[in-house]
């Protein structure tokens, strides 16, 4: 099932190949021949994805001081979505196609609780954070591939809220061929803990399978469970 086409929010994809990452948010890659600088906004350490003499789909950035920015990469035979910055759109169609088991009435973004801003309210009472999760081991999809002190400030502004009489869940975008999901103990095992803590605070787990391809489509591909 077709969600969204990126080019919509992108324009036309240029292919490039990878040669390094000088810093989290520049990528030299190589284009027609030339090395060119592009935009990373997924800070995660991206290690086994951003190898040197990969594929790469890049977008124009007329705007910015960068000559691209940085869309996806190929891993085997997929492209995989690393543009953080369309998170939000793609997890919204999915809200909005009741792909989740339910389908909300109104869906409010960025909300602002405690000192965080939240994805989503949903029917005035539902707070949603989204997560995209782009590294697999074994088979399993991992959140975070990276410490993020921001995730566990999420987990505990989600705990707040059902204390404050919100229902409150955690949405994970997975751009990768998984059966199933865990937080990674061992790149962030604060997160980890505090994941499990939530659940059983009653914060509510959601997972997606998506699948990206060169033409700009991001299809449904089911839902992701925790792994038992």
């Amino acid at each position: 099932m077709v969600l969204l086409n990126l080019k919509d929010q992108f324009g036309e994809f240029t292919r490039g190949t990878f040669i390094e990452r000088p810093n989290r948010f520049v990528a030299l890659v190589e284009v027609n021949g030339e090395v060119k600088k592009a935009h990373v906004s997924d800070t995660g350490r991206l290690g086994e994805l951003l190898e040197r003499g990969v594929p790469v789909l890049l977008s124009p950035n007329p705007k910015g001081k960068l000559d691209y920015k940085f869309v996806a990469v190929k891993k085997e035979e997929d492209w995989v979505l690393l543009n953080t910055s369309v998170h939000s759109t793609i997890a919204r169609k999915v809200l909005e196609r009741g792909l989740l088991g339910f389908k909300p009435k109104t869906i409010k973004p960025e909300y602002t609780f405690g000192n965080s801003r939240i994805d989503f309210l949903l029917d005035e009472n539902f707070l949603l954070e989204t997560k995209g999760c782009n590294l697999v081991e074994n088979g399993t999809c991992l959140f975070p591939d990276a410490p993020t002190e921001r995730g566990r400030k999420h987990l505990k502004e989600l705990t707040a809220a059902l204390r404050k009489g919100f229902r409150a869940g955690i949405l994970f975008l997975a751009f990768r061929n998984c059966s199933c999901f865990l937080p990674n103990r061992k790149r962030d095992p604060g997160f980890s803990s505090l994941f499990f803590e939530a659940l059983k605070s009653g914060v509510e787990f959601y997972g997606v399978r998506l699948r990206f391809s060169e033409s700009g489509d991001v299809s449904f591909m089911g839902v992701l469970k925790i792994c038992s």
